[in-house]
């Protein structure tokens, strides 16, 4: 089986053997993910993402997925504070559905509910939300969860079929953010790929038409604005660690429109 990582770390599948006495106390702290400064983000998301993050794409060919930039330096996300809190309105799901997952078989065809046994919230005291009641069955705490996950799995082929069409339409590539540290040279976040302005505007009427039926040109332009929130992400650093900060495009930035 196979599992995106990223914030997990010992991850188990969930069954009533292993966890008939497991609980779950939910915890307003969200140092699990202190150290990621990138996740994928579902295309049903950008509209409320698009206000605070910037949505890039991240993987190579049918494998690209959108993400929200939360950090530009390795091991840090600017959007968890000292206390664990989140510094923005909107959680991406992707963070939301912590401490579960669901693990794929290699086929992709079975999807396994697995739990992060290293989450601090979980616990054998009856601390919080049970997974399964006294003659084992499923509770409805539990049966909410698989619901969200059955959801995301559902908006993550819905988002890959989106990403597949920008690919198919040429419109994805390379972009960089060049930014400066102080007693540092010159930094670019790279890794990352944004749609092109002057490519979506030459693409044929006909496609034109079928982005604006299935609601991806509405996506495409809400990624394009999202990409001024990069300003965002250096002013969330540390005040003592940055002196001046700039976002210098690449000429592929440029075409994206970053201002």
């Amino acid at each position: 089986m196979s599992v995106q990582l990223l914030i997990y770390g010992q991850v188990e599948a969930v069954n009533k053997k292993r966890h008939s006495d497991w609980s779950i106390k939910a915890e307003n702290n969200y140092d699990f993910a202190k150290e990621v400064n990138s996740v994928p983000l579902m295309a049903v998301e950008f509209p409320k993402a698009s206000q605070d993050y910037a949505i890039v794409f991240a993987g190579k060919d049918d494998d690209v997925v959108p993400v929200v930039v939360m950090g530009v330096r390795e091991g840090e996300n600017a959007y968890v504070d000292e206390e664990g809190q989140w510094q923005a309105p909107y959680v991406p799901a992707f963070i939301r559905r912590y401490p579960f997952v669901f693990a794929t078989s290699d086929d992709g065809k079975t999807l396994t509910l697995c739990l992060d046994e290293a989450y601090a919230g979980c616990n054998q005291d009856g601390r919080g939300e049970r997974l399964f009641d006294a003659e084992g069955e499923q509770t409805q705490y539990l049966e909410k969860v698989l619901s969200f996950l059955q959801d995301y799995q559902t908006q993550y082929q819905r988002t890959q079929l989106f990403c597949k069409k920008l690919n198919e339409l040429g419109l994805l590539e390379e972009m960089g953010a060049k930014f400066t540290l102080p007693g540092q040279e010159e930094r670019t976040l790279t890794g990352f790929k944004t749609i092109n302005r002057e490519k979506l505007k030459g693409i044929p009427a006909e496609e034109l038409s079928a982005l604006m039926a299935n609601d991806g040109l509405e996506l495409i332009y809400l990624h394009l604005q999202s990409l001024n929130n990069l300003n965002k992400v250096i002013e969330r650093l540390p005040k003592q660690v940055i002196s001046s900060s700039e976002i210098a495009d690449t000429e592929s930035a440029e075409a994206a429109g970053i201002h």
